[in-house]
């Protein structure tokens, strides 16, 4: 039996958000019921529900940074029980039996992984994300939030935090490595945290120094604004790994000749308009230009591990559900420091 839910949903591209209800499904064998306690608000939200991204499934109940209770379980459920502080992040569902899947790499399932929203799960229903009371998730598509991490500030880890630490992971961010963050915002100031933590040498790119004192309080050593030519001159040939946390198209040529020979910009925003590449910025120095997608369930649960054993959370803001809308025009002017979290008790 289905149980209705209160929510936050888009009606249609471009709507404002407003309070409904969604049908949960029954919790299955397999299924976890969480008690969603808080929300991350990530700038994807706003592509997907404003059709930024393309055609969009609605209504839509947007939110891929989950954190909460488990309120019920499953009867073949063996890693979760009752009273459990868990997470949810961007995929509910993968095919479980391809390449990438098997190696623990579902966020590139052959078949396409399921979104915790905007999407259609394996029983053909539409999927519903965290702006909202409950939802139920299989155990394999759950994580474990460590006690040492308060939830609130754990949610925005589900996305802003694995998104920024794989990349850095799999790029090599470490002791003797010069790490730069392009943006500091939701997705940027997690970066700057996580590649701290890793040991890396961290400078934090941003068009302009109004955020510099937060900057270097979050980890960074050094803080440069791009809107300075002198910026991309002082610079030249510095850095092992650029990680460009911004959804609007840069100029590839002038941060590709920021690296070093054999360096890697790695790109995590994902704006809505097509980008212009001279590939000669790749082939002079060996560079490489490369994207990454948040990561895997095991490599989540290990981001979560490692984030609070260096007791790393988000920098939020905590909002009442009223103000969502509010809160979307804050996230495209910038004016967020540096995450946006629902209360879901207010929904």
């Amino acid at each position: 039996m289905t149980t209705s839910v209160a929510a936050y949903a888009a009606p249609s591209a471009k709507a404002p958000l407003e309070r409904t209800t969604v049908e949960r499904r029954t919790v299955g064998e397999f299924d976890v019921l969480i008690d969603i306690k808080f929300a991350g608000i990530c700038h994807s939200d706003i592509h997907q529900a404003r059709e930024g991204w393309g055609e969009a499934i609605f209504p839509m109940v947007p939110g891929h940074e989950i954190a909460g209770v488990v309120a019920e379980v499953g009867p073949g459920v063996t890693k979760f029980k009752a009273g459990d502080r868990v997470g949810v992040g961007c995929m509910v569902d993968s095919c479980r039996r391809c390449e990438n899947c098997l190696a623990g790499r579902e966020q590139h399932c052959v078949a396409g992984n399921v979104g915790t929203y905007n999407a259609v799960g394996r029983d053909g229903e539409p999927t519903y994300g965290g702006y909202s009371q409950k939802v139920v998730v299989d155990e394999n598509f759950t994580v474990r939030i460590p006690d040492g991490l308060a939830l609130d500030v754990a949610a925005p880890l589900l996305c802003a935090g694995i998104t920024t630490y794989s990349p850095l992971k799999h790029w090599g961010a470490a002791p003797g490595k010069k790490v730069a963050v392009v943006g500091l915002g939701g997705l940027g100031h997690m970066a700057v945290k996580i590649a701290h933590a890793l040991g890396a040498e961290v400078t934090v790119l941003s068009q302009s120094l109004r955020k510099k004192d937060d900057g270097l309080k979050l980890g960074a050593d050094h803080y440069y604004a791009t809107s300075d030519p002198a910026t991309f001159e002082n610079l030249a040939g510095t850095f092992d790994i650029i990680l460009s946390t911004v959804s609007a198209p840069l100029d590839f040529g002038a941060y590709l000749g920021l690296l070093r020979t054999g360096g890697a910009l790695v790109n995590v925003g994902a704006p809505e308009e097509p980008v212009a590449l001279n590939l000669f910025s790749l082939i002079s120095g060996n560079k490489t230009l490369a994207g990454s997608a948040i990561g895997g369930i095991a490599e989540t649960q290990e981001m979560l591990d490692f984030c609070a054993g260096h007791g790393l959370g988000a920098e939020i803001e905590l909002i009442e559900a009223s103000r969502i809308n509010e809160a979307y025009e804050r996230v495209l002017a910038s004016d967020v420091r540096y995450r946006f979290v629902i209360d879901t008790a207010t929904i």
